[in-house]
């Protein structure tokens, strides 16, 4: 399997309104590094598994409408508690998408799976990935 990994990042505020969250209950800031791996079991002709160019901007495109957003005020957010593991899913469907509508280029078609990571910090992350 053949992966090409591209890397951003979102500052985002939410709250975690669950007595399981602690002091994450109330309102603060988070700045989440995200990757997106797009994996291929073939690369195409000129050696490419994902153009990278394109994966970074699609990554850049999905992540604009949550970026300087508060989470709690997004639609897409409604009754959802707003943890590392939901918005990775989130941005994992917004990817798929992306690939389905053919928005990283002829290589579209190879990719078979994904995988989103967000990095909370240097001592935690968290992700979702699965087949396309």
């Amino acid at each position: 399997m053949f992966a090409v990994q591209v890397r951003d990042h979102i500052m985002i505020a939410h709250s975690l309104p669950r007595p399981v969250f602690g002091p994450a209950q109330g309102m603060h800031g988070a700045t989440f590094v995200v990757d997106a791996a797009f994996f291929t079991r073939e690369l195409d002709e000129d050696g490419l598994a994902v153009d990278i160019g394109a994966a970074t901007t699609v990554l850049s495109a999905v992540l604009k409408p949550l970026n300087y957003q508060n989470l709690d005020e997004l639609p897409v957010f409604a009754g959802k508690v707003t943890t590392t593991e939901t918005l990775a899913k989130h941005i994992f469907d917004e990817l798929a998408r992306a690939v389905a509508d053919n928005r990283l280029g002829e290589g579209s078609d190879r990719i078979c799976r994904l995988k989103v990571t967000l990095h909370e910090s240097h001592m935690a992350l968290g992700w979702y990935e699965a087949d396309l």
